[in-house]
């Protein structure tokens, strides 16, 4: 099978992160049992109880080789606007469409096209191929991995090359952002509003917005908080307000703020963070810190690095704004994201990824087969 064959597999399994990607985690085992692979699979129920699977498959022996990195869920397809289904793929002018083709089926196709083409090979360090559950909504599969898996344990231990296969063009990644959510929530009581019987929630959120408007401004325009190597460098402190108040003539029962900022490589937010805390207590507000990962980073100079260039085809190593599975995998010495597909496409009503990158990644990733896992 080539990766076209495999993509379009893989696209035709509804695995939205709300609902269970068992059925397409099957489907990769049994693809890896079938490409010569030993299997570890983790499984658990996430917060909703429905059952979520990441499965690790390794072909050959040793230290060090190859280390792909992929995840099986998708964002939802309520606004698809093409004719066929989300789920339905489909090929028309050069271009596979389909939720999932660019983030990140179409990837990990190319990896296991890859694999396939080496099938005969006689390997001098292992294959690993990993595909996660819930990237898309917390990189929950990935954090399994990092606290459970013996296999990316032995990746660590060997100095694996680890190959993120997230969208950029088969471009060389070096570095992309984290990302931290603050959620404050004033409590107000709901009442008509001719009457004094209510509190308006919104009355003690007014002056902590205030601070967080002061935080922003001082985000973007004080280099203290910046990164030049990142475009845009700042963290982008995005603020969202809701008092989930449903007329107009009744005070807010409730108000909530969430704050969303992209952690960068190099900077300390924790002076951020210590100042909205107590901002919120200040107003007597509630509030929860969640962690969506760290930003992760390796030297654009480093040997691996350089190697990466060299196979990919291309002259410097560049950043991402956004974030990947690769903020959970920081044990992981040597790891960047290259994959095929354009960011631009993901999440879109009308995904898709060309065929030519399909053809370029499985061209790439055989590549990185032959350089750190044959003699």
């Amino acid at each position: 099978m080539n990766a076209l064959d495999y993509a379009r597999d893989l696209i035709a399994f509804d695995s939205v992160s709300a609902v269970s990607n068992v059925a397409v985690t099957d489907y990769i085992e049994a693809a890896l049992r079938r490409l010569g692979c030993e299997i570890e699979r983790l499984e658990y129920d996430d917060a909703q109880g429905v059952r979520k699977a990441t499965v690790i498959g390794q072909r050959g022996t040793g230290r060090g080789g190859f280390a792909y990195f992929a995840h099986s869920d998708v964002v939802p397809a309520v606004d698809w606007a093409l004719p066929h289904g989300p789920f339905t793929p489909t090929v028309r002018d050069g271009r596979l469409y389909g939720r999932g083709a660019c983030d990140m089926k179409g990837s990990l196709a190319c990896a296991l096209a890859a694999l396939e083409r080496r099938r005969e090979a006689r390997l001098t360090a292992p294959v690993y191929i990993t595909v996660t559950a819930d990237e898309e909504v917390g990189m929950l599969g990935a954090d399994q991995v990092a606290a459970e898996s013996l296999l990316f344990r032995q990746m660590v231990d060997g100095e694996a090359h680890g190959i993120i296969g997230e969208p950029t063009e088969l471009d060389v990644v070096y570095a992309h952002k984290g990302g931290t959510v603050l959620r404050v929530v004033s409590r107000g009581r709901a009442a008509h509003s001719s009457t004094t019987l209510g509190l308006n929630a919104n009355l003690a959120m007014i002056p902590f917005l205030a601070e967080m408007r002061a935080i922003h401004d001082e985000t973007e325009h004080d280099p203290h908080w910046q990164n030049p190597e990142f475009d845009p460098p700042t963290m982008r402190w995005n603020i969202g307000i809701n008092d989930h108040t449903h007329a107009i003539n009744i005070t807010a029962p409730q108000s909530v703020c969430t704050i969303y900022f992209r952690k960068m490589p190099g900077i300390d937010v924790q002076p951020l963070v210590d100042r909205v805390f107590a901002k919120a207590r200040e107003c007597g507000l509630e509030i929860t810190e969640t962690n969506f990962g760290q930003p992760l980073y390796v030297d654009p100079n480093s040997p691996f690095v350089k190697e990466c260039l060299e196979l990919a085809g291309r002259e410097r190593a560049r950043t991402v704004g956004y974030g990947t599975d690769g903020a959970r995998l920081t044990a992981l010495r040597q790891l960047i994201v290259c994959g095929p597909g354009n960011i631009a496409q993901a999440h879109t009503h009308d995904e898709w990824i060309s065929l030519d990158q399909l053809e370029r990644g499985t061209d790439l990733y055989t590549r990185m087969i032959d350089r750190w896992c044959t003699a």
